[in-house]
């Protein structure tokens, strides 16, 4: 249980540093904001994409967490 706990662990490093910065624009936002010569609103606005999609993959996380740590905490007691 430990050492496949460890791979995911490992596994998630390895994938958190070595992802590729990404652009989460819809291509109409992307054909307005690119013909602005100010290119601070188009990096603003594809910052603010991605911190948003952020929040509900932290939340399933959390979920999954909590079920995991439930789950080994009963498997414990019934020890």
């Amino acid at each position: 249980m430990k050492t496949n706990f460890l791979k995911i662990i490992f596994s998630v490093i390895l994938l958190l540093l070595f992802v590729n910065v990404a652009d989460a624009q819809c291509s109409m936002c992307r054909a307005v904001l690119e013909s602005d010569t100010d290119q601070s609103a188009a990096k603003g606005i594809n910052n603010g994409i991605v911190y948003l999609m952020a929040f509900p993959y932290l939340l399933v996380g959390g979920v999954f967490y909590a079920v995991y740590r439930s789950r080994r905490q009963k498997k414990q007691e019934a020890e």
